[in-house]
């Protein structure tokens, strides 16, 4: 009886080994129940259409004689008005530079109610368009906005509007800007001219001698990356007071766009992986427009058809230093 017992009991010992067994040997071939193999793309998007609004928002103050900067209407050459800037507000806009391009002149004009605060260049210098001249400093109220380094180029083109909210305040209002957001170097107020030429003598027209301002010739203070901007009549301002800035600084309509985090890149020219019928990634140059933090536009490069892969490309790694020993150029031990 004990032995009839034993027997299938040692059967179902090899049995269950057996099974084991042919696990252990076809593992390799099966992979983990319920993962991809490693490599394989598992987030993708397909680009869409749609209207976009490059919108950004700003903290703000406001302040009094803020300063701003005048640039260059064209490439050419930059020559200075030869004066000392008056010390009282212009009443209209005030001719301070001319760029010359290629025989053809380009007034640099001074908006009204501003006080010429500097020369930010050399006379004669090479300019480039959009490139500062000139420091203004506004005669009375406007808004302050300081922009950070990361929006510069979100921001960088004109801005098409901007809207002003004071807290606790008046608003919404709009809210005109001045000049450019660039960073501006400290400006200098030029010396006394020598004798006029005579009327015709330079190609230019003689301007009218005005006072020169009291107090030296101290030019304007550098400032970093910021807007300046004016609210129209009837907003009461108080010098300190909060201001928060909404800035549209461009529309598109119908256009192609991706999600940011499927893009390397924000402005000009990105890339994105994408994803073929066998998953495998291909990484393609695109042209960017706009964007909105969200999604970015993608101008030339994709069709709109294609399977883009989430995240896009990474920057490829630094290479390896051969000399482990050695510094990089500059560096301090």
């Amino acid at each position: 009886m004990d032995g009839r017992r034993l027997l299938p009991r040692a059967l179902v010992g090899m049995t269950v080994v057996a099974a084991l067994a042919g696990c252990s040997g076809s593992s390799d071939e099966a992979g983990t129940p319920g993962l991809e193999p490693r490599g394989t793309v598992l987030t993708t998007v397909q680009p869409t259409r749609q209207d976009l609004t490059n919108k950004i928002s700003l903290n703000g103050k406001v302040a009094i004689n803020p300063v701003y900067g005048i640039v260059a209407p064209v490439d050419g050459e930059l020559r200075y008005v030869q004066r000392r800037p008056s010390t009282s507000a212009s009443t209209q806009a005030t001719w301070v530079a001319t760029v010359w391009d290629q025989g053809t002149p380009h007034k640099v004009l001074m908006p009204k109610n501003s006080i010429l605060a500097g020369r930010l260049l050399d006379d004669r210098t090479t300019v480039t368009a959009g490139m500062p001249v000139i420091s203004a400093k506004r005669a009375g109220y406007a808004v302050v906005a300081d922009i950070d380094s990361a929006l510069a180029y979100r921001i960088s083109g004109s801005a098409k509007s901007v809207q002003g909210q004071i807290k606790n305040g008046p608003g919404p209002f709009p809210c005109k800007p001045l000049g450019t957001i660039a960073a501006l170097p400290a400006g200098t107020i030029p010396e006394p001219p020598p004798a006029s030429p005579s009327p015709g003598a330079t190609g230019e027209p003689a301007p009218q001698p005005e006072q020169p301002p009291a107090g030296g010739s101290e030019g304007s203070e550098p400032t970093g990356l910021r807007l300046v901007c004016t609210a129209g009549k009837g907003i009461k301002l108080i010098n300190g007071a909060a201001v928060t800035l909404e800035m549209v600084t461009g529309k598109a309509s119908d256009v192609l766009v991706l999600p940011v985090e499927a893009v390397a890149g924000t402005q000009g020219k990105g890339k994105v992986d994408v994803v073929g019928a066998d998953r495998v990634r291909k990484t393609v140059d695109v042209v960017l427009g706009l964007t909105d933090g969200k999604v970015v536009e993608i101008k030339k490069g994709l069709k709109g058809d294609e399977t883009v892969a989430i995240p896009g490309p990474n920057l490829p790694a630094a290479p390896e230093n051969p000399n482990p020993g050695d510094q990089p150029s500059g560096a301090v031990g």
